[in-house]
């Protein structure tokens, strides 16, 4: 797409990572972007303000008081200017002053007064990512929606090899493309976010063979939940629709229980009329024995043979009472052809958008991982990285924020 039109702070904070950037803004230069530059003053110890107005033909700002010019309120003007802040590299001091509401320079001044997206491209040795305190706050700003560009593996500035090194200038620009894609699709509302409801379907469903036996699935529930914790942290209100897992949701969560897809299938239906979206990240069982044994069936050594049947297609029950501005979500866990039968899932059930697990040792049931493709109705998919699923829940929580 182009960027005719949009603002752009690009923001550079002291790391060896800074030479980089200028590729950056000659790239939102040519797609007819207006960029604006704020360096630190480490910063100006690896690259020169000069090179920067060069690409960006504007002025760097570095000083929060320079002589001579009058800036009075230059910060507050700087944090209303721009349409997306983008600050690459991000080194772990920087992280450590916004975590933390610290205001001592004219970019994390400016960082404090915007009431505009940020982007954060961290840049810094291996150990530095990994350090708990670093890994805290970098958290706590994507609880606080602030946007990442995660930083890559390979070998460091100093020789180290590990994560830390700063995403590619190309990355960080199509990354920058995605999130104006999806804020110009993005609905206009009166209605402020902590105002929108979401309804989410997390765990597994049983469906009884007899009063002791019950046919289900591997599911843990760990996504759905993770999805739950992100929407919270987002500010929505949410419900949730569980089955028997053994994980316990925040106490703000309005809970329903449910066990069987039957039960699940008609809160959905009942609960859907209520909320602005469905993310329907349950694994429901696809069948059920035909026939319930009101007593145990005693074993015996001759073959058991159970009949099953489809049971309710809940998502397709959806897709014909949906409203206009109503958003669903669905996911789908592969084994082969994911990227086809999800495709065809996102057609065929009306969905906005639609997560594509692959079935593996680090992904899918029973793991505290997962990697994902994300398809959209009428949107480029986005491909993440293997992360934890509450990661991702933050990464799809952060996509939904673009469509409800």
């Amino acid at each position: 797409m182009s960027l005719k039109g949009k603002k752009v702070i690009i923001a550079l904070t002291g790391g060896i990572a800074c030479y980089k950037t200028p590729y950056l803004v000659r790239s939102l230069i040519k797609e007819g972007a207006e960029v604006r530059c704020i360096m630190t003053e480490s910063a100006t110890k690896f690259i020169t303000p000069l090179t920067l107005e060069t690409v960006s033909e504007n002025p760097v700002a570095v000083k929060m008081f320079p002589e001579q010019q009058y800036i009075a309120t230059r910060h507050i003007d700087l944090a209303e200017w721009s349409d997306l802040f983008v600050v690459v590299p991000a080194t772990a001091n920087f992280l450590g002053k916004i975590a933390s509401g610290v205001s001592d320079d004219l970019l994390t001044t400016i960082i404090c007064a915007t009431n505009k997206p940020v982007m954060i491209a961290p840049a810094m040795n291996p150990q530095m990512w990994l350090n708990p305190i670093t890994q805290k706050n970098y958290k706590f700003l994507k609880e606080n929606r602030y946007l990442f560009v995660d930083p890559a593996e390979g070998k460091m500035a100093c020789h180290h090899w590990g994560v830390g090194r700063v995403a590619e200038p190309e990355d960080i620009f199509e990354e920058i493309k995605k999130f104006f894609s999806f804020a110009k699709t993005k609905k206009k509302t009166k209605k402020p976010i902590s105002s929108k409801k979401i309804l989410i379907t997390a765990g597994p469903t049983r469906e009884p063979i007899d009063p002791v036996r019950f046919i289900s699935n591997h599911s843990s529930g760990k996504m759905g939940y993770a999805l739950v914790e992100a929407a919270v942290e987002a500010g929505y209100e949410v419900t949730l629709i569980s089955g028997p897992v053994n994980v316990t949701p925040p106490n703000s969560v309005n809970l329903i229980s449910i066990e069987t897809t039957k039960e699940l299938n008609k809160q959905v239906l009942e609960q859907i009329k209520k909320h602005d979206c469905l993310i329907m990240a349950a694994a429901p069982a696809d069948f059920r024995p035909e026939l319930f044994e009101n007593k145990k069936i005693k074993r015996k050594d001759s073959l058991l043979k159970i009949s099953l049947k489809p049971t309710d297609d809940i998502l397709k029950a959806v897709s014909k009472i949906k409203k206009k501005n109503q958003i669903i979500v669905g996911f789908a866990l592969e084994t082969n052809n994911h990227l086809k039968n999800g495709h065809k899932k996102l057609i065929e059930k009306k969905l906005d958008m639609i997560v594509i697990n692959k079935l593996s040792t680090n992904t899918g049931f029973n793991t505290d991982t997962n990697q994902a493709t994300i398809l959209f109705k009428d949107k480029k998919p986005v491909e993440t990285e293997l992360m934890s699923k509450a990661d991702l829940a933050h990464k799809i929580i952060s996509l939904l924020s673009y469509l409800i």
